[in-house]
């Protein structure tokens, strides 16, 4: 309605009936029936018209504006949680391509850790069509980098271009999938991409976006501001102080429950950590580059600027993989080592021991380690963490096809097709289908049961099955309903 009174198609007035609000005006200041009365009368009449009833209106709009912030921001935060914390790829070896169609698709291999390692550009569509020689080169590219996965930007060409390569015959079993480009021009342009590729153009830096988003959503996504990424509602809209905040809030909260290997992570995911900033961060990435990769939690102490408090502050977060003491690879902090080295000297076995045997840790009786400073949860987390230490808690990525359909003119009501949660609001659940326009789950229509909130039914980036209702080509609009529909689980 804000919106609609902006552009100028609404005019909208708040106010309470005038002869209500006078009648209760009137039962306040009215204490007599003689002259003066009237006179009070008829000054309670002008103080309503002139300044009450503007200055109520006024109070309303700005409560209303708030309660709606509120509400506006609360759904962006929840779906960049979600988005953060999406299924990673893992370290492999990525092929990562920005389709498009008269400039070529560009494409980048990554090595395991994200590195950049090769760019080259390709042609497989109208009106080049080098079919023959895009294959060729995709195949000594697979080839010479040892690629284990494609990752294939959502933009323009994008279902052409997974058509494609679905078409070349591959010696090996690489795994395709769609990743979102939401946001990748941003970065491309960015600050942060020019300092990490300042020989390289934004269609490159694009492209190694996309790859990397794939291996790791988290540590790419930090690069970005989450405004760019497109998955709020009414974010432009909302009080822009408020909405930042919530949003750091959010994004230093999945940093922090996922955790950061400290010998890969670049300095902007470093300062999303608890303790750290712009300068500590950039102060570990220094010393990596000028000592080698860390051995130890405690070697970060020799960081420069790496003070007691920032340490302990942000220790239990930074994780370096294949450790010389594995409680570095896991959540437990430093502090608390004594306690599991206690655990481990009591049940006459070294901590890797304890924390790969599941008898030996059901043989703890928690209670005996009890402390001032340790107390029974703390001692729970602890045991909690041994079972799975430096476990990534976010869910296995799953492949997606989608159906055979490019374009709206393929759809038609009844049918029933895959997609994927691209974006929840209040109102309901945007869902990708394989076309260019996503198509509208309604909130009436997410399930059989009701519900006003369509985040308890969906979330980002879930695969499910959707029924088409109604296609409106003129105004790029489809209604889609997961009604009597099974959703797939991810």
């Amino acid at each position: 309605m804000r919106r609609g009174e902006d552009e100028g198609f609404l005019r909208i007035s708040i106010e309470p009936r005038e002869e209500n609000a006078l009648d209760m005006l009137n039962s306040i200041f009215l204490k007599g029936r003689n002259g003066s009365a009237d006179v009070v009368k008829e000054a309670v009449k002008d103080s309503w018209k002139r300044l009450l009833s503007s200055s109520m209106e006024t109070e309303f709009r700005n409560l209303s504006k708030e309660k709606a912030d509120i509400e506006a921001i609360n759904v962006f935060a929840d779906n960049l949680r979600q988005l953060l914390l999406g299924s990673p790829l893992g370290e492999k070896n990525v092929l990562a391509i920005d389709p498009g169609f008269r400039t070529g698709c560009k494409i980048v291999c990554l090595d395991r850790q994200g590195n950049f390692v090769h760019n080259e550009t390709i042609y497989p569509h109208p009106p080049q069509n080098e079919t023959a020689m895009s294959i060729k080169k995709i195949l000594s590219l697979v080839s010479a980098y040892k690629i284990e996965a494609i990752a294939i930007g959502n933009g323009t060409a994008s279902r052409e271009t997974e058509d494609f390569i679905k078409w070349v015959k591959f010696d090996s079993d690489i795994q395709v999938f769609v990743v979102s480009e939401a946001g990748a021009s941003i970065y491309s342009a960015s600050k942060v991409a020019r300092e990490e590729f300042p020989d390289y153009d934004v269609t490159v830096r694009g492209a190694v976006s996309i790859g990397r988003r794939l291996m790791d959503p988290l540590a790419e996504l930090v690069k970005i501001d989450p405004k760019s990424i497109g998955v709020g509602q009414y974010q432009h809209d909302v009080d822009q102080q408020k909405l930042q905040k919530s949003l750091d809030d959010v994004v230093v909260s999945c940093v922090n429950a996922v955790g950061v290997e400290v010998n890969t992570a670049s300095k902007h995911l470093l300062t999303y950590v608890s303790g750290l900033g712009p300068q500590l961060a950039q102060n570990i990435v220094d010393y990596r580059t000028e000592n080698g990769p860390f051995r130890a939690r405690k070697e970060l102490l020799k960081v420069k600027r790496m003070g007691a408090k920032a340490f302990e502050q942000s220790a239990g977060f930074l994780r370096i993989r294949n450790a010389e003491n594995p409680l570095d690879s896991s959540a437990v902090h430093p502090e608390s080592y004594h306690v599991v080295e206690k655990m481990s000297k009591d049940l006459g076995c070294d901590v890797s021991e304890l924390i790969s045997n599941d008898n030996k840790r059901k043989e703890l009786k928690l209670e005996k380690y009890i402390t001032p400073s340790t107390g029974l949860p703390t001692l729970k987390d602890i045991v909690d963490e041994l079972a799975k230490p430096g476990r990534d808690p976010r869910s296995k990525i799953r492949e997606f096809s989608f159906a055979d359909v490019h374009k709206m003119e393929d759809l038609s009501p009844g049918m029933i097709v895959p997609g994927i949660v691209t974006n929840i609001t209040k109102f309901g659940a945007f869902v990708d289908i394989g076309i260019k326009q996503d198509g509208l789950v309604h909130v009436s229509n997410l399930s059989k049961n009701f519900t006003t909130d369509p985040s308890k039914v969906v979330k980002l980036h879930q695969h499910v099955m959707v029924k088409v209702i109604a296609v409106d080509i003129e105004r790029k609009r489809i209604q889609l309903s997961m009604k009597d529909v099974v959703v797939k689980s991810d």
